[in-house]
């Protein structure tokens, strides 16, 4: 059992509000994350997606009055929305009667919807988490545990898997089960033939500025249809919209997000990577190591943390720009070297913006200054240091 690092801050969460939505996509981890916290007090656990589950819900203020003293666990919550409306009313009867912590633990994997209805419904009364695949600080930590981690990804099945070949064929199940099964679910008629080629051609873009006009002239569809089928991989957690950073100093910018499917091990498997000697020779191998890094980064900012990019037409630039709560910026350069060489763009960038702190994360193990306040520094070494914000 891996000891996934939002374990604390979920039990922490239900001790002070009445709900909290976890979010993530599928197989990530959410359910046995659940039954972990639930060790801690009498809890109940139903699945939205069982046909006896739901049908227990079917008067489901009478059903959980009789469950009052349990944490009750609704799995895959989006599947019934209508049940916020009825967790607002219990959540409000139990406050008044001074039990105001501790209820419901909602799991979803969809996120703009589900916030959309839980914010509208349970306004002050829920908080959202988000539980991600694997970070490099949760696994055990050296140079094949960090290979296999890029290569495979961080959902747990497929990071755990006895060999690579088993691994790859998890995340081609997985990738199929999404387009056959669960985005269907979801309500959208996309055909998923034509789905897994749009994912295809993400993974092919992995990191470049958005071309919607090209990838949908490549698909034979509308820009507006690219641009939805876009918003539905990124409200499943599966693909990120890293957005420019915009500010008034003077510089023309570039204003098109980057895109990047989010878990390395489903970009390789849609690119057919099987091993480590594959990745090393493929030519997405840079821009995956990049991926990797901004995810991990992501996953392990402090709360509040919000991240971008920056680049100018002149050619200045900066892969990962994180606005930290105390509205410091950081700088971030990824070079996958074990001798990393900063260019010129980066300190065009850095005289623009000014960062508090500038970070170059490269392939070896040993932090040591380039030039400047510019450190190069491992991915482990920089998560703890993000972990350590504010502390």
């Amino acid at each position: 059992m891996i000891t996934r690092h939002l374990q604390k801050t979920l039990q922490k969460t239900l001790l002070r509000q009445p709900a909290v939505v976890l979010l993530g996509p599928r197989q990530v981890g959410k359910t046995t994350l659940a039954h972990q916290v639930s060790k801690e007090k009498e809890s109940i656990y139903l699945d939205l997606e069982s046909p006896e589950d739901l049908q227990k819900l079917v008067d489901p203020v009478l059903y959980l009055r009789l469950h009052e003293s349990h944490l009750v666990i609704l799995d895959e919550i989006q599947r019934a929305p209508h049940l916020f409306l009825s967790l607002r009313g219990l959540i409000d009867v139990r406050r008044r009667e001074g039990r105001p912590a501790g209820h419901f633990l909602l799991l979803g994997s969809a996120s703009l919807e589900l916030l959309k209805q839980s914010s509208e419904s349970l306004a002050g009364r829920i908080a959202q988490l988000e539980l991600t695949p694997f970070t490099a600080l949760e696994v055990e930590y050296d140079n094949h545990d960090f290979m296999r981690l890029w290569l495979r990804g961080g959902f747990p099945n497929s990071f755990l898997e006895k060999n690579d070949q088993f691994s790859f064929e998890w995340r081609r199940d997985f990738i199929k089960s999404y387009l056959e099964r669960d985005i269907p679910q979801l309500g959208p008629r996309i055909p998923s033939e034509t789905l897994r080629r749009f994912w295809t051609m993400l993974a092919y873009v992995q990191g470049s500025l958005l071309n919607a006009s090209q990838l949908a002239k490549n698909l034979g569809v509308s820009v507006q249809t690219v641009t939805r089928y876009i918003d539905l991989l990124v409200d499943l957690l599966l693909v990120r919209r890293l957005q420019p950073f915009h500010a008034n100093i003077g510089k023309r910018l570039v204003r098109s997000p980057k895109v990047y499917i989010r878990d390395t091990g489903l970009l390789h498997s849609l690119l057919g990577i099987k091993d480590s000697e594959t990745l090393q020779s493929h030519p997405i191998m840079g821009v995956s190591f990049e991926s990797f890094v901004i995810e991990n980064c992501l996953n392990c900012a402090p709360p509040s943390t919000s991240a971008y990019f920056y680049r100018t037409a002149a050619g200045a630039e900066i892969d990962l720009l994180l606005e930290m709560p105390d509205q410091s910026l950081w700088a971030i350069e990824i070079k996958r070297s074990l001798s990393p060489k900063v260019q010129k763009g980066f300190y065009h960038a850095q005289a623009d913006l000014k960062p508090k702190r500038s970070f170059v994360i490269y392939a070896g193990t040993e932090r040591y200054p380039i030039a400047g306040n510019v450190d190069a520094i491992s991915l482990y070494d920089f998560l703890v240091e993000l972990r350590q914000f504010g502390k």
